[in-house]
């Protein structure tokens, strides 16, 4: 029997261990509860579906990603530095997730497909992070004149590599993929510049 309350953050905590175990094919929300020492329909009153379930552990991600993405954008320096901070430090954040639990990463991978809501929420979010430091660096002249949200998607069109879980393959060698990815923000900062 469990001796604390069940909560939504220890079933998701213990969905993550399980998926990191069994990968997604295999895992059960049976192997959720046994894990807990739970009935499975404990874990049902919190999540109303095994769909639910894997959406929340996959929004747990994202919201860490996204939440050192408002750290990053929020300070008052200069808008190419704050785009610069925001996409190096959103690629970290992934390339770090790949590498330091790589079992879970590619069960996510896996998972993403079939949550496209929540993995277009995340791509929403970015995009508006972009578009807002643009338009700031509109504003101060830093950056040419145009529309925020096309140059925010071509921003995040031209760094895809660096953060899109579809090219994680290549997140491996980390010294030569960070200057790689520099490389890239450098030319974007570059093209966005007011001349």
């Amino acid at each position: 029997m469990r001796p604390e309350p069940l909560d939504a953050e220890s079933i998701v905590s213990a969905t993550e261990e399980v998926l990191r175990r069994h990968g997604p094919e295999k895992a059960t929300v049976l192997d959720v509860a046994r894990l807990l020492g739970v009935s499975h329909g404990s874990v049902y009153r919190h999540f109303p579906s095994k769909a639910a379930l894997r959406e929340a552990v996959i929004r747990r991600w994202l919201d860490e990603v996204e939440a050192l993405a408002t750290a990053a954008r929020g300070d008052d320096s200069a808008p190419p530095e704050r785009l610069r901070r925001l996409l190096t430090t959103v690629f970290a954040a992934k390339w770090a997730k790949a590498k330091d639990d790589p079992e879970l990463f590619a069960t996510f991978q896996k998972l993403v497909a079939g949550y496209s809501t929540v993995c277009s929420a995340h791509t929403a979010f970015v995009l508006e992070q972009i578009r807002a430091i643009v338009a700031d660096g509109i504003d101060e002249g830093e950056f040419a004149a145009g529309e925020p949200e096309t140059l925010a998607r071509a921003v995040l069109d031209a760094t895809c590599r660096f953060h899109d879980p579809l090219y994680a393959a290549d997140w491996r060698a980390t010294a030569e993929l960070e200057a790689q990815a520099e490389a890239v923000v450098s030319l974007v900062l570059h093209g966005l510049c007011a001349r």
